[in-house]
Parts: C-alpha cells; sequence; structure tokens
C-alpha cells in the first residue's frame, strides 16, 4: 500500500516505482526551443514568463529526475528494477521510460562476477542484468510499436553522455569516481550487435532508411566504429566512404554503387508521386527531398498515406486539412480510425492547429477515446465500479478548476453505468454527465464552485441516497479528488461499510491550495485496501492520463487472511518475465 505522507527515504523500492509511474510525467526530449522554469520545461513560443531558454534537445532536468529516481529503485530492489525495465519495454508506450531504463541496465555492476567459496574457487557466478539492457535494445517484434526505435538506441548512449547524467553513474558507484570518461557499459557491444543484425537482413536495414532514420543508423556507427561485413551497408545508407592513405580497410570501396537519397529536383509531381509508391518512402524522408517549386502537394501526399501509422494520421490533422483532403471519403474514413485508436490525448494539442469546427471536435473526442481504450485495457473482462469523490469544500478555492479540467480528461473513459460522481463540502451532490465526453463532464462541473466545511462522508451518503448499487461480484474502486483535508479516516472508512459498499481500491487526485490532511490516506489504511496519489499536475500531459488509468485500475481486493496487497500494477511488474536475448 502506498503511504503518500511517508518521507521518500522511508518509501520502499516499490512505493517509489508506484510514484515515478504515476507522478513523472515530464518529458526528456523536445524537437523545438523552451524555457526552463524551475526545473520543467515548457514551449519557448508564447511564453510570457521568466526561465532560461533551451535549445532543442535533451532536456537535462527531466533527465536528472527520471535517472534518479531509477537509479534510487535499484539500489533499493536490483530484480524489481530487471522487471520493471522489461516491463516497460513490453508493456508501455513510454519512449523515454525505455531509453532511461536500458541506459541503467547497461551500465550497472551486476554483469555475471564470479562468487567465490572461502578458499577461492568459484562457487557460481552472480546473475548478469546487464543483459536485461542488451534484451532491451535488441528486442524486435515485427510491426509492433514497442521496441527501441533506431533514435532510441542513439539516445541510450547520449544519455549516458550526458555530464549530470555520468556523475550519478559515478556517485551510484558503476565506474571509477576518478574517470572522466561517461560509463557506457555494454552500449557499444550491443549497438554493434543491432547493426550487425539489420545489415543481415538487408530489407530491414532498407526499411529503416526509408522511415528516415538514415542520419541516425550513421550516427550510431559512428559512435561504436562499426566495421561492417559487406559494401552493401554503405550502400543502403548512401554513406560515401575514403580509402585512408595507408590502406587500411577491411572492405573495398572499388565500385561502390550509393542508394543515394537525392532531392526530387527535377522530377515532375506526377514522376515524385511513382518514386514515393514505388519504393515506399516515408513521409519523413519525402518532406526532405521536395523541390521547394513543388512543395507537398495533394497528390504527393496520398501517395505517402499508405505509409502512414494512425499515429502520423492524427498528427498530421492540420496538413490534411490544408490540402483539402479530409473531404475524401477513403482518407476521412482512415483517419476516423485512427481518431478511434488512440492511446494518448494529444488530440488536444493538435486541435488547436485545426480551422474546421468538425476536426476539432474530432480530435478533442480522441481523447476520450484514449482515455476508454485505458480503462479498457486496464480493466478487461473485470467488473468494475468506479465512484470519483469531488472536494469542492472552501479549502478548494483557487484549485478547483484544476479539479474540473482533471476529470474531464479522464472521466469519459468510464462506461457510464459503472460511473458513479458525488461533489462534497458538508453536503454531498450526485453528477451526471449528459453525455460519455470531455465536453460533457465539462459542462456537468461548470456549477460547481468552492465553498463550506469538508466531509467525504457526504459524497458517499449522497450516492446512497441516489439508489447506487454496486454488484457483490464487482470491484468498486473509489477516486477522491482534493487535498484530503476533513474528518477522521476512521469515520470515512465506516461510512463506506455503513450504506453497503465494499471498496477494493483507493486512489487520491491531490490537488492542494492550502494545505493537505490526511482523511483520503487514513481511509486506505483502516479499510486495508491498496492505494495510489497522482499529483493533479500529471493529467496536464496528454501521454500521462491513459497510464495513470491503467495502474490505478490494476488493483485487486484484499487477500483473504486480511493482509495488505499492493496494487496489481507493481504485481503485473515483478510477474513480467525478464527479457531474454534473442
Amino acid at each position: 500500500m502506498t503511504n503518500a505522507t511517508l518521507p521518500q527515504e522511508q518509501r520502499g523500492p516499490a512505493e517509489r516505482l508506484l510514484d515515478l509511474v504515476l507522478n513523472a510525467s515530464a518529458h526528456l526530449w523536445h524537437n523545438r526551443p523552451g524555457i526552463n522554469v524551475d526545473g520543467k520545461w515548457v514551449p519557448a513560443k508564447g511564453h510570457r514568463g521568466g526561465g532560461d531558454k533551451v535549445a532543442p534537445g535533451l532536456f537535462v532536468p527531466a533527465a536528472e529526475n527520471l535517472y534518479g529516481r531509477l537509479l534510487d529503485i535499484y539500489g533499493l530492489n536490483n530484480d524489481l528494477m530487471a522487471h520493471f525495465s522489461s516491463y516497460a519495454l513490453t508493456k508501455t508506450d513510454w519512449r523515454d521510460l525505455k531509453v532511461a531504463s536500458a541506459a541503467l541496465m547497461l551500465v550497472q555492476p551486476r554483469s555475471g562476477q564470479p562468487v567465490t567459496d572461502d578458499d577461492g574457487s568459484v562457487a557460481f557466478h552472480d546473475d548478469d542484468l546487464r543483459l536485461i539492457g542488451e534484451a532491451m535494445v535488441l528486442h524486435y517484434e515485427r510491426k509492433s510499436v514497442r521496441m527501441m526505435t533506431p533514435k532510441a538506441v542513439l539516445r541510450v548512449a547520449q544519455l549516458l553522455e550526458t555530464p549530470q547524467i555520468a556523475e550519478l553513474n559515478r556517485t551510484a558507484g558503476f565506474v571509477d569516481a576518478t574517470s572522466r570518461k561517461p560509463a557506457l557499459g555494454r552500449w557499444p557491444k550491443v549497438a554493434a550487435k543491432w547493426l550487425a543484425y539489420r545489415e543481415a537482413n538487408p530489407a530491414m536495414l532498407e526499411g529503416l532508411v526509408k522511415a528516415g532514420y538514415k542520419e541516425t543508423i550513421k550516427n550510431i556507427a559512428r559512435k561504436v566504429g562499426y566495421k561492417p561485413q559487406s559494401e552493401r551497408f554503405f550502400a543502403v545508407l548512401g554513406w560515401k566512404q575514403k580509402q585512408a592513405e595507408d590502406g587500411h580497410r577491411e572492405l573495398g570501396l572499388d565500385g561502390l554503387e550509393l542508394q543515394k537519397s537525392e532531392r526530387f529536383d527535377g522530377l515532375s509531381e506526377a514522376e515524385i508521386c511513382e518514386t514515393i509508391v514505388t519504393g515506399r518512402l516515408a513521409y519523413k524522408e519525402v518532406m526532405g527531398r521536395l523541390p521547394p517549386d513543388i512543395g507537398l502537394t495533394p497528390a504527393i501526399m496520398v501517395s505517402l498515406l499508405p505509409t502512414l501509422s494512425d499515429r502520423d494520421l492524427r498528427q498530421l490533422t492540420p496538413t490534411l486539412e490544408e490540402l483539402g483532403l479530409m473531404t475524401d471519403p477513403d482518407i476521412r474514413a482512415a483517419w476516423e480510425k485512427a481518431i478511434e485508436s488512440a492511446t494518448d490525448q494529444r488530440g488536444l494539442n493538435i486541435a488547436k492547429n485545426v480551422q474546421s469546427d468538425d476536426l476539432r471536435n474530432r480530435l478533442e473526442a480522441s481523447a476520450d477515446a484514449a482515455a476508454r481504450n485505458a480503462v479498457k485495457e486496464a480493466t478487461g473482462e473485470q467488473d468494475i465500479h468506479v465512484m470519483f469523490l469531488i472536494d469542492r469544500s472552501g479549502s478548494m478555492q483557487g484549485a478547483l478548476d484544476k479539479s474540473v479540467d482533471a476529470l474531464s480528461r479522464i472521466l469519459a473513459g468510464f462506461p457510464a453505468d459503472k460511473l458513479h460522481i458525488a461533489s462534497f463540502d458538508t453536503m454531498g451532490l450526485v453528477h451526471v454527465p449528459k453525455a460519455p465526453s470531455r465536453v460533457a463532464v465539462a459542462h456537468m462541473l461548470s456549477g460547481v464552485s468552492a465553498g463550506g466545511g469538508t466531509m467525504h462522508i457526504a459524497a458517499v451518503h449522497a450516492l446512497s441516497a441516489a439508489g447506487v448499487k454496486v454488484p457483490k461480484e464487482a470491484k468498486l474502486i473509489v477516486f477522491v479528488v482534493g487535498d484530503e483535508a476533513g474528518e477522521q479516516g476512521a469515520r470515512f472508512a465506516q461510512c463506506f461499510a455503513d450504506e453497503g459498499y465494499r471498496v477494493d481500491a483507493m486512489a487520491l487526485i491531490l490537488n492542494v491550495a492550502y494545505g493537505r490532511g490526511r482523511t483520503v490516506t487514513d481511509c486506505a489504511r483502516a479499510l486495508g485496501v491498496p492505494f495510489s496519489v497522482v499529483e493533479i499536475e500529471q493529467f496536464d500531459d496528454p501521454y500521462q492520463v491513459p497510464r495513470v488509468l491503467q495502474t490505478v485500475l490494476e488493483a485487486p481486493p484484499p487477500s483473504k487472511d486480511g493482509a495488505v496487497k499492493q496494487t496489481a500494477w507493481v504485481e503485473k511488474v515483478m510477474s513480467t518475465p525478464l527479457l531474454r536475448l534473442p
């Protein structure tokens, strides 16, 4: 059980891991200029406050925070970190977490060293946890998005070479404290294996080049000093080589024919389209080769559509609209399918860049789809009912708007017949959205204002009085949104039993305006149920909402002997098979 009031140094590895996933949403890499505002990255465009300018690339404060927290978990429980790394790669879409976890596993010191008996003979060998890092890099599953891209493979090294991360590794004892070189561990070795595998499978290498990873692959090869087995490697990459004066190259370069990614200058629009279709060229590669006098035309965009993923279609909505392609029935149908398959809530940001109200509404609806998909994945076939209890007492003045905004992003993910909502001060008020959408939730809560005292039990009593029933065979998960300041936790716990509700798990969406209490924390302890805490700011991240829902919802009832269990999510992490080398 997560006790959010425990000081950091008193939290165990499971608590720290759960807190990391629920409350560490920051991205490490940004492709545009930003501003560092008290350790938080914000886009430079439109920013009017203070802060330091940040160039595109790795945002070091976020990297230090994430990597440092992973180091803490590793230091407390090596095996948990190994399982979590395997889980991060195969069960999540969190790209930066994959990079940071792989980096740590490749440099941590447990690498199969011999363990000796008193007489000096080798008794056995320690586990080689660096193999987990290697397996993360080399893991391949055809058409899966849950493996490391070439960019991610390179970023592992870039992260480890960052001075602040290198210093963390020195402090952790992963490298000689006097060494000036950053610890790369087995990254050079496994990166060379990664290159060799793709060289041995030309279709795979060519596919990566077409997808726009040519320069990234070159950078990996340069960094490890890769020696290809044939000239074809250079040819596919269009990488011109020069023989050194002493002639020490092992590969003969005579007659090498490069597969150049030349610009399309001199080609007509029709010829460009034919080249794209024949070569199955990807959007990123084509954009860098289009002549300025032609640019991206509707016909060229249509020729690129077969290579676009659902995610690409969502992100390119403004472009498709500008080119007039959203009126085409087939394109619109493919786009609609992409909207429904959303796994993040970036549609809310993309919607700001389109002109059509219809497209804007559909993009915003993709956020609802992402929440629904997350809930469905987390709950499966289980019968789960959810209560949301929203604090609207006087202590929430200045903070209630944040609660409404966060709830508008997540409530639409739940089936209407299993979602029960009430707000409270000293009186409870039941709320029912008119539709299963973000807009409907925002409208439902628009009239809620902060004021009065705080009685969490009032919300439970109001739901019971309204006739809310939870089947005996169903699970009940209770979310409380607020600062948990109020009555005694034991009294809050007792009211659930008084009204005939058996709570299986609780979560606090923490939103503090003035000060924090202990009502929900102590209630969960009294009930003996799994408990999670999520800071309200996490719901600003379009990627974090699905993660939070999946993590919190995977919570089992207490065991039959009455012992408090960890959330099912932590159990799921530990049951994830350790990755093995292919």
